[in-house]
């Protein structure tokens, strides 16, 4: 690779660093998928090539396992499921996703070996393993694993050592990278990419990650693209600079961070917003209140009332996550209104329980179609991201993108359009001009560009056509809120 090497970084094993300057947007390189599984909770939902969220999928007719979008994606997936088809016919069912992915890790090692790409900086055997550092619990949950790869693994085929199984599922372990859907808005799968291996963490880093599928839609297999990761950068780097990407999500408070990347990574953080606090005054601010009289000034809410209504908002995020489990949208609405109606004048926008609040209540109101008040909600989250992400921060610019497209469906085409044109600038940064979502916010920004300068010429005939255009249209639900989107980096635990 030209532009980054592998060197030994200070207190943190080998890293990478830039070979030469770069600047916001640049691709360092991508990383081709070494192999990756759809989790176990959606085979049945999700192509199991392309990886794409569908609501009809073909199955395989061997294994009855595997699901396709059609003859296309089966195809192009035969390569991978060809072992797998038939071990899961002999094994009699399909084993739970680590095995899978290190079954599909072992067939490729024994078909390519370790370096299965010119581009590829380091082989799976040099990949850390933290088998030493794992707790009693996880190691018998791994030992269980290898047990069931032992039986699940052909007799026919090339056996191999506890200790190299055991090795693989500890490299899946650290190093399982969560594979997005094509659209990018929620993860699906697990997969090992070699070189991601290498880039260390920074709770503030100066490169992002992102997956990009591949195009499998031709139906002639030799124009397919490979499923790969992208490393990004956010900003300028100078030659010799460590490139570093953010393992956990920064919204969290740096304590939290460091129990996380602790818990999942084996090390402790010393990155200079870790070691410095940086806004975590900001994430569990109070609010500061207007007086209620014109002779009063502003003053801050007491320590005590924001330490309470904290803790209320702790049980009452728990109350919503199981209604919404549950998909009981209307108690999910009810909830989280009376939770905000707390927090309200108490905790600050920046608050991360209050943005938690707002981020559901937003999504779930946009669902069941109150797109004025999902909208409220969308720029307060917006506002709130802004003061705390990174200016390139890929989830600020999701964000920015989903109260544009909410406040568009609200009827305000002006703050629509601007949100549009803001996540627009993101995202060509974090994810560039070729991928699908890119893509699709570049046509949600020509049509609202368009629908904007109707609106300046005439108010009257743009909302006239619009409730027209609404009217002819049957009603129809938004797609179902997901249960989380892809903040983290890797899988957890």
């Amino acid at each position: 690779m030209e532009i980054v090497e592998v060197f030994d970084s200070p207190g943190k094993g080998r890293g990478l660093r830039a070979t030469k300057e770069v600047w916001a947007g640049d691709v360092l390189f991508a990383d081709p998928c070494f192999a990756a599984v759809v989790f176990d909770s959606l085979v049945a939902h999700v192509c199991h090539s392309c990886f794409r969220r569908q609501a009809k999928l073909q199955r395989c007719g061997q294994c009855r396992f595997a699901q396709y979008c059609d003859r296309t994606c089966q195809r192009a997936g035969w390569v991978e499921h060809k072992q797998e088809c038939a071990a899961i016919k002999s094994y009699g069912k399909a084993p739970n996703e680590n095995i899978r992915l290190a079954a599909r890790i072992m067939w490729r090692l024994n078909k390519e070996g370790g370096v299965v790409s010119d581009m590829q900086l380091t082989t799976l055997d040099d990949l850390e393993d933290h088998l030493s550092d794992m707790p009693e619990m996880d190691l018998k949950e791994l030992k269980v694993d290898v047990h069931n790869f032992l039986d699940f693994w052909p007799r026919t085929g090339k056996q191999h050592t506890v200790e190299s199984i055991s090795h693989i599922f500890g490299v899946i372990n650290c190093n399982g990278f969560m594979v997005s859907d094509q659209k990018g808005l929620q993860a699906v799968g697990v997969g090992l990419f070699p070189n991601l291996c290498l880039v260390n963490h920074d709770c503030w880093p100066n490169c992002t990650v992102i997956l990009n599928n591949g195009n499998h839609s031709t139906i002639n297999t030799m124009y397919h693209t490979q499923k790969r990761i992208e490393l990004r950068a956010l900003g300028k780097i100078s030659a010799g600079e460590e490139l570093t990407v953010s393992y956990v999500d920064y919204l969290n408070l740096s304590e939290d961070r460091k129990q996380m990347l602790k818990q999942q990574y084996f090390f402790d953080c010393t990155c200079e917003h870790c070691t410095k606090k940086t806004k975590d005054d900001l994430k569990m601010a109070g609010a500061v209140v207007d007086g209620v009289q014109v002779e009063l000034p502003r003053f801050k809410c007491s320590e005590e009332k924001v330490k309470e209504v904290t803790e209320y908002s702790v049980e009452m995020l728990k109350k919503m996550e199981n209604a919404r489990l549950e998909a009981n949208y209307n108690e999910v609405v009810k909830i989280c209104r009376e939770c905000v109606e707390k927090q309200e004048n108490v905790l600050a926008d920046t608050h991360i329980y209050q943005l938690k609040m707002w981020s559901t209540l937003g999504e779930v109101l946009s669902y069941l179609q109150f797109f004025e008040e999902a909208a409220t909600y969308a720029r307060k989250m917006v506002d709130g991201y802004v003061k705390l992400y990174h200016p390139n921060n890929a989830q600020l610019g999701m964000t920015m993108m989903r109260a544009g497209v909410t406040h568009w469906q609200a009827g305000h085409i002006e703050v629509g359009h601007g949100m549009i044109c803001k996540a627009y600038a993101v995202l060509m940064v974090t994810h560039g001009s070729t991928h699908p979502i890119t893509k699709d916010l570049e046509a949600m920004r020509n049509q609202t560009e368009m629908e904007l300068r109707m609106f300046k010429q005439n108010e009257y005939v743009y909302h006239s056509m619009r409730e027209a255009a609404l009217k002819n249209q049957p009603m129809k639900m938004m797609a179902e809120p997901v249960e989380e989107g892809v903040k983290g980096l890797f899988r957890k635990k």
